[in-house]
């Protein structure tokens, strides 16, 4: 008896001895199941791997098959009990399949956690190591590329793009020659367009969600009478909406909506490069004078993907990847069809009849920069945290120059994270774009009242997934002790089509933060 509760120690983990009944119980338990002889007459008796796995499957199947819940961390059981009561809410009432959380508190990996299923059909569970797409947050590490071209000196922002790629024809708008920069694709301003072709629909889609904003008479009476006007303040314009991450509260998730109506988000044509993929939209008019209005584009993304590889002298995709393994990003991979992806996860959607069902075969290789990566929780938590790491670093007393650089020097990633004028956010109405990043900034109107703290999220949706990445910096001051990076990284992926994260992104990092801030008043 010792000596299998010694064996049982050695080759069980803690956590799926915990999983079991006590240890002396279970141990009786298989000695009289060993023993026991097959159901068949004159079979033997069990063996006691036979006796041991039926002992764990069954408590398994009681189980419904789901993971025992890893223990919360230390320090952050509270916030960890909030928050995935709160992620399992999401899972249910969106319909979710697999979902899947990751939340880093100063540099460390503090939560990861997947629930549902990866593979719906094979009944493989997710788990923190499950690779899914990432659709738009592709956007933000295609940015981190840019700024490094730009700090090396291999990139101007603000040189035309046919410096860089005379594939692309020079633009006109109204009769006017104009130039399009890699500063106006990295915050939308190109005026390229996005998957509508007819600028005529693009334009009555703003117009209805003006119509849906403006004040009701009486409102505008009261509003006139207070002396408030009827000017909107920039939280309340209307958003126009960004590669499916803005979805009426009463649609369904998961079903096609208006934005997953288009046809090119279908494509099953597989580009052989990056200049290739230009082809879609390079000779279709602008939509409006570069530099005037906001127009979310992912195939300005495709263009830059293009300057980008003509500026590093490589193939986009190879800098991509090097770029992934300087960040320790190994997980980070293209969402390539044919490859050999282990751990990736199939993606889902709701039929008409409301019954899930095999998300549409899709190649994505015309658009790489924009949408076209898959990723884990863990590489988006290291990818946010070099992020962060470089942004706060300069903050930092370096103790006998003991801190090493960042991956970028702090003010490029100030620069990213400043809001540009004329864009507008889907997702996050108290926020503006940047450079691929939507930056909320610090503010607070009354005393007593909100406190809007500064932070920058990005979220994605592609065919049969959605995805958001979020950080928020500590407030530092001048000076600080320690070492960066400091403050709340959130990034949540699921293998399910339009459903909004943004908002429980939010709420998980100030779970976080409010936990943290508990242990240190300091």
């Amino acid at each position: 008896m010792a000596g299998l509760s010694r064996a049982l120690s050695r080759a069980l983990p803690s956590r799926a001895l915990l999983a079991l009944p006590s240890r002396a119980v279970l141990c009786r338990s298989l000695c009289r199941a060993a023993a026991r002889p097959g159901r068949v007459p004159g079979a033997r008796p069990w063996g006691w791997g036979l006796a041991l796995g039926l002992a764990v499957g069954v408590r398994g199947e009681a189980d419904g098959g789901r993971e025992e819940e890893p223990p919360p961390p230390r320090g952050f059981g509270a916030a960890v009990e909030r928050s995935r009561d709160l992620l399992r809410r999401v899972k249910d009432e969106a319909g979710i399949p697999g979902i899947i959380v990751g939340v880093s508190v100063d540099g460390k990996e503090v939560w990861s956690e997947g629930l549902g299923y990866a593979d719906v059909e094979n009944r493989v569970l997710c788990k923190p190591e499950t690779i899914m797409r990432i659709a738009s947050i592709s956007k933000c590490l295609t940015m981190m590329a840019v700024a490094k071209l730009w700090e090396e000196g291999k990139l101007d922002l603000d040189a035309p793009v046919q410096k860089y790629v005379p594939e692309f024809p020079e633009k006109v708008y109204e009769g006017e020659k104009v130039t399009i920069t890699t500063r106006l694709l990295v915050s939308h301003l190109s005026g390229i367009r996005h998957y509508e072709k007819d600028i005529a629909k693009v334009k009555e889609e703003k117009e209805k969600a003006n119509r849906a904003l403006r004040p009701t008479k009486p409102q505008q009476d009261k509003e006139q009478r207070e002396g408030k006007g009827t000017e909107k303040p920039d939280s309340a314009k209307p958003r126009k909406e960004q590669d499916g991450e803005t979805r009426s509260r009463n649609s369904k998730p998961g079903r096609r909506d208006r934005e997953f109506e288009q046809e090119e988000y279908y494509l099953k044509e597989k580009f052989e490069s990056v200049i290739d993929s230009l082809k879609i939209f390079k000779n279709d008019p602008l939509f409006f004078k570069p530099g005037s209005q906001f127009l979310y584009s992912t195939y300005g993304f495709t263009l830059l993907s293009a300057v980008v590889e003509r500026a590093a002298g490589q193939k986009f995709t190879d800098y991509m990847l090097k770029m992934f393994r300087d960040l320790d990003m190994l997980s980070t991979v293209l969402d390539d069809n044919e490859a050999m992806i282990y751990n990736r996860a199939r993606c889902y959607v709701y039929n008409k009849k409301g019954r899930l069902v095999n998300a549409p075969y899709v190649d994505n290789s015309y658009k790489w920069a924009g949408g076209g990566f898959l990723s884990s929780v863990g590489d988006l938590l290291k990818f946010g945290n070099a992020l962060l790491y470089s942004y706060q670093a300069g903050q930092f007393k370096s103790s006998a120059g003991k801190l090493l650089p960042g991956y970028l020097k702090p003010g490029t990633v100030s620069m990213m994270w400043t809001p540009v004028p004329k864009t507008e956010v889907s997702w996050d109405r108290d926020g503006k774009y940047a450079m691929a990043w939507a930056v909320v900034e610090k503010q607070q109107q009354c005393g007593c009242c909100r406190q809007q703290r500064h932070y920058a999220s990005h979220t994605g949706g592609a065919v049969g997934a959605s995805s958001v990445l979020l950080i928020l910096p500590e407030e530092l001051g001048p000076g600080a002790g320690g070492a960066p990076p400091r403050g709340v990284i959130v990034t949540i992926v699921c293998n399910m089509q339009s459903v909004s994260l943004s908002g429980t992104a939010l709420r998980i990092a100030r779970e976080f933060d409010r936990e943290k801030r508990a242990q240190c008043p300091d």
